[in-house]
């Protein structure tokens, strides 16, 4: 049975890096892209906050091949799709078949990704769907990888930003707050584990909270960011 050709969605945090993992791990798929994308106005990987400079060192140590495509800030949702459906149409045209990504449990967000497959002619694959996001997060330490918080909303706050995931960081965690941040409590940047060939060196700067409207036009949300230097 052929492998499945997969353009594997790279966003530089925790999930991605894991889900890569197991993706490279699996003997029916054969992760032939990267895509990463980035705001155009900031150069930064959207909600993450991550500098172009870094992802490209992160991909640097993955060795495959790869592609950033740029978004508008705040680009409307026909505007979204149709620059991320070109794309993919674009792989699925030199022999792409599948497309993977990092999502854990949010099942409106996996709907909507296989729809918009569905319409190009690609076929997903999620390969930490429904995984238990602790015992994710453990499996994530264990194995080996290490990554920072560099995003954190209201509810976790801003004396999170900057934190190692570590076994004492699942402890700390206050109980509403998604082991993984699942639910957009937070986002990290990956810097070392078994799918990188070495290390990703950084430093930290400054730490900033920005405000955003709300999807339903109510009110603003707040999110801190951890700077990252490179």
């Amino acid at each position: 049975m052929p492998k499945q050709k997969t353009i594997f969605h790279w966003s530089s945090g925790k999930d991605s890096a894991i889900a890569l993992y197991h993706s490279i791990n699996d003997p029916n798929v054969e992760i032939e892209h990267l895509l990463t994308t980035i705001n155009s106005q900031h150069q930064r990987v959207t909600m993450h906050g991550t500098p172009i400079e870094l992802v490209l060192r992160q991909i640097s140590t993955l060795e495959i091949p790869y592609s950033i495509t740029e978004l508008p800030l705040n680009p409307s949702m026909e505007a979204y799709e149709s620059i991320i459906n070109g794309k993919l149409i674009e792989l699925k045209n030199v022999g792409m078949t599948h497309a993977a990504y990092g999502d854990i449990f949010l099942q409106d967000l996996r709907d909507y990704r296989e729809k918009q497959l569905q319409k190009i002619g690609l076929k997903s694959n999620f390969p930490i769907w429904k995984r238990d996001t602790k015992e994710l997060l453990k499996e994530f330490i264990d194995l080996g990888f290490r990554a920072i918080i560099v995003s954190a909303n209201e509810q976790l706050g801003e004396s999170f930003l900057g934190r190692e995931l570590d076994h004492a960081f699942i402890s700390d965690l206050p109980n509403d707050i998604d082991p993984c941040g699942e639910n957009g409590e937070f986002h990290t940047f990956c810097f070392d584990g078994p799918i990188f060939s070495n290390p990703i060196k950084f430093a930290t700067g400054k730490k900033t909270k920005r405000s955003y409207p709300n999807p339903n036009g109510v009110g603003e949300t707040f999110f801190w960011f951890q700077d990252l230097l490179t």
